[in-house]
């Protein structure tokens, strides 16, 4: 079987979903280590204001990916170079962090860690874009603002913190690092999926960011803001497959540290999870809210990822991609270990 047909096969519940009007488009892509690869495409890119069919390259908003393909990097290059300590306070890169309760504040004992494992006791998400309008000022709220504490939960505000700092660090915007080919903050270059009617911008979001947080703070900060085409997610998936992007240290770090649900930045395989159970346990994945996802299956030598925009032209739609993500990840593995 080839890596065409995987893909076939993987794409098949998604092709079904498009074709059901469960989401307006998909498109799959699978790689393998030695960076062989297919790519399968369907549905539409846009069904308002204007019908516009998918193609190879268009550009997806990919949302949390962003947490994983830029920023978690960001902050593990920066330590293999020394420039900050993971179980270090995030207050060596940001000092000014709560700065009117040095004492007491419970936000400046964060690490790096804390912030890229998910551990912290911040909220999982919060409304910053309804605070103001001014980024800068929007930011200085983030800093400053003392978070209502509760259980260790997923949370973007860990991964703003994070994108403030690498900003501290290298003196420069989140944008200005290299992500690789097919791969940016936007607006994109080339044409641009669509996401949701946004009822507070009062549009369609097509080339701009669709979480409100990312756009009222700038358009990058580090949750969200990323932009990427298919074949730009399989190079980025290829490049970890072959250990090019972080040094044998700092991929310990993505693969294995951490608890059993959750390592720097990407959540690993445990059973019931998005990639599908067939996955073996050296894999590590992420999801983005606008209906993105990727995997990496280290033991396997194989990833994969699965692009929608399945928010079009509403987030309030049952999509079924909490069901879409692991049948795709399980047919994949299938027609690969067949293959293999």
């Amino acid at each position: 079987m080839t890596i065409r047909q995987v893909c076939e096969q993987g794409f098949a519940p998604a092709l079904e979903a498009v074709e059901g009007g469960r989401i307006p488009g998909a498109a799959l892509g699978v790689v393998s280590a030695d960076g062989e690869s297919a790519v399968r495409f369907a549905g539409m890119a846009a069904l308002v204001p204007e019908r516009e069919e998918l193609t190879r390259a268009h550009w997806f908003d990919l949302a949390s990916l962003s947490k994983v393909i830029a920023t978690t990097v960001m902050v593990l290059k920066l330590a293999e170079q020394g420039r900050l300590e993971l179980d270090r306070p995030l207050t060596d890169a940001i000092p000014d962090l709560r700065q009117y309760d040095v004492a007491n504040a419970a936000e400046r004992k964060l690490t790096f860690r804390d912030c890229l494992m998910h551990r912290s006791f911040l909220p999982a998400v919060e409304p910053v874009y309804t605070y103001g309008s001014d980024p800068a000022r929007l930011r200085a709220f983030v800093l400053q603002r003392e978070w209502r504490h509760g259980p260790p939960v997923y949370s973007d505000i860990n991964f703003i913190l994070l994108g403030i700092a690498v900003e501290r660090i290298t003196g420069a915007p989140l944008p200005d690092w290299p992500l690789g080919e097919g791969l940016g903050f936007g607006p994109p270059p080339g044409p641009a999926v669509a996401t949701e009617l946004c009822s507070w911008r009062g549009r369609v979001m097509k080339g701009e960011v669709h979480d409100e947080n990312a756009f009222a703070l700038g358009g990058a900060p580090g949750h969200a803001g990323m932009f990427g085409t298919v074949d730009g997610v399989l190079g980025f998936a290829r490049a970890m497959l072959a250990g090019e992007i972080l040094s044998p240290a700092m991929m310990t770090e993505v693969r294995t540290a951490g608890d059993r649900h959750r390592t720097c930045g990407w959540e690993r395989a445990f059973a019931g999870w998005h990639g599908g159970d067939a996955c073996s346990a050296d894999t590590i994945g992420h999801t983005g809210f606008t209906g993105t996802g990727l995997w990496i299956d280290f033991a396997r030598g194989l990833a994969w990822t699965l692009l929608t925009n399945r928010v079009h032209p509403t987030r309030h739609a049952d999509s079924g991609i909490t069901t879409l993500r692991p049948a795709v990840g399980e047919r994949v593995i299938s027609a690969w270990d067949e293959r293999t």
